[in-house]
């Protein structure tokens, strides 16, 4: 497999094409948006200056990644050489059914097709397909260049020989696959959403405060960022919206979301893209300034 395209070409997408291109795959980067598609491409190009400068990569390396890369507004035209295509838009269940419609229509029917999703169902995802055999969930995290892991997920149809090569490409990618089995969340979301469910319950209630709450599991827990602060990056929006499919999979009212994490997703507040979550973020460049109105 030395062709890949990507689906979407926003924070995940674009880091996705970063890192195969870098290991010198062929890389399609496909987005309707044409300034996304632009944006993605600077977002790259910064992000190699930084492995740059901590002396990971060389000027030659990043012009050598840069033209590994190409950019389609078209689906049709942008997979029609694909060995495995990596869908990486929205976490919204009717865009992902939509675009797998179309894969299916428009790719080789020797093309895999992976589903970066963080929590909707593979299984799902294949029905709409063709091939549902050669449908797999390929969950990278945040941000792609640098976490090593990827998640790896078996629909109920998916053959043996595809994980086992979707399992041989992240291991050439410099990354650590884990196979798990298609049910809700996963392994990673289905034990993080909850425990930052519970963090935001416990501001919601009085317990503690952001600052505290995210101290205490950074130095008692050895997280390397508070549940709060860590919501914050991924999108308040995003874990509301994989809390519900926890909860609808499940239906268990544990996986129930916290109604502050509701209202601040009603409100626009969602964390680092919007500027405020449970803290306050710099405009220019993102970095955190202090939480917010939960400051005592």
């Amino acid at each position: 497999m030395k062709n890949i395209s990507v689906i979407g070409a926003g924070t995940m997408g674009n880091g996705i094409a970063h890192v195969f291109a870098q290991n010198g795959f062929t890389v399609s980067l496909i987005d309707v948006n044409a300034n996304q598609l632009e944006k993605a491409l600077a977002t790259i190009s910064k992000n190699l200056d930084r492995q740059i400068a901590k002396s990971l990569l060389t000027e030659e390396d990043k012009k050598k990644t840069l033209s590994q890369l190409s950019t389609y507004s078209d689906i049709t035209a942008g997979v029609q050489n694909a060995d495995l295509i990596v869908e990486a838009a929205t976490e919204n269940i009717e865009l992902k059914l939509k675009i797998f419609k179309q894969l299916d229509e428009a790719a080789p029917t020797k093309t895999i097709l992976a589903s970066n999703t963080s929590s909707i169902s593979i299984t799902k995802i294949a029905a709409v397909t063709k091939r549902p055999e050669s449908v797999i969930g390929m969950h990278f995290m945040n941000p792609v260049p640098v976490m090593k892991l990827v998640e790896i997920i078996n629909g109920y149809a998916t053959k043996k020989e595809v994980t086992e090569n979707i399992v041989a490409l992240s291991i050439e990618l410099g990354k650590i696959p884990c196979v798990v089995n298609d049910y809700p969340g996963f392994i990673a979301n289905r034990i993080l959403m909850p425990m930052i469910n519970e963090a935001i319950y416990s501001l919601y209630e009085g317990v503690a405060g952001v600052e505290e709450i995210d101290t205490v599991m950074k130095l008692g827990m050895a997280h390397p960022m508070g549940p709060l602060q860590l919501a914050d990056f991924i999108g308040l929006d995003v874990c509301l919206s994989i809390l519900n499919v926890l909860h609808a999979g499940f239906g268990n009212p544990k996986y129930a979301a916290c109604p502050l994490l509701v209202n601040m997703v009603t409100a626009g507040k969602t964390g680092i893209k919007t500027g405020e979550g449970f803290y306050a973020y710099s405009a220019v460049n993102k970095d955190l300034i202090v939480s917010n109105r939960f400051k005592k």
